[in-house]
C-alpha cells in the first residue's frame, strides 16, 4: 500500500530548515506568549486586533486593544520604532491578525502573529481577562 503522506516527497533538509525558520520569524504561539507574560519578559507589545465588542468579552491579560482597521502611524507613535508587536485575533477562522501584520509591516514595524488567537489561548487552558466595567 502506498503512503498518501509520502506520495509527495519531503523537501530537502536545507529547504525545510529555511521554511521552518521563516515560520518562526513570522509567528509565535500561545504557550510562548503566555510564558513570557508570566515571567515578566518585555520583548514585545501584544496587540488584540479584534473589534471592541470581542475585546470586551475577553482578551489575553496584558494585551493592548488596537483594532486592525485603526492601526496607523499616529497610533504607533506611542512605541519606539524598534518595538516588536505580536498580534492576535479570534483564531484560525479569522484573518484580522494577518491584516494587522500587513499594516504594521507596511509602516516599517516588526511584527509576529500569535497563531491560534483567542481560540488557541483557550485551547491551551489559559484564562481571558474581561474589560473592567
Amino acid at each position: 500500500m502506498t503512503s498518501i503522506v509520502a506520495s509527495i516527497p519531503a523537501a530537502p533538509a536545507a529547504i525545510a530548515l529555511a521554511h521552518f525558520e521563516s515560520l518562526l520569524a513570522h509567528e509565535t504561539d500561545c504557550a510562548d506568549v503566555h510564558a513570557d507574560l508570566a515571567s515578566g519578559a518585555t520583548g514585545f507589545v501584544l496587540l488584540d486586533v479584534r473589534g471592541p465588542v470581542a475585546f470586551a468579552r475577553g482578551h489575553v491579560p496584558g494585551a493592548v486593544h488596537l483594532p486592525h482597521r485603526d492601526i496607523d502611524a499616529a497610533r504607533l507613535a506611542a512605541w519606539p520604532p524598534g518595538t516588536l508587536f505580536v498580534v492576535y485575533c479570534a483564531g484560525p477562522h479569522c484573518n484580522g491578525a494577518d491584516r494587522a501584520a500587513i499594516r504594521l509591516a507596511r509602516l516599517g514595524r516588526s511584527v509576529k502573529k500569535m497563531i491560534g488567537g483567542v481560540t488557541g489561548w483557550l485551547d491551551e487552558g489559559f484564562a481571558l481577562e474581561p474589560v473592567a466595567a
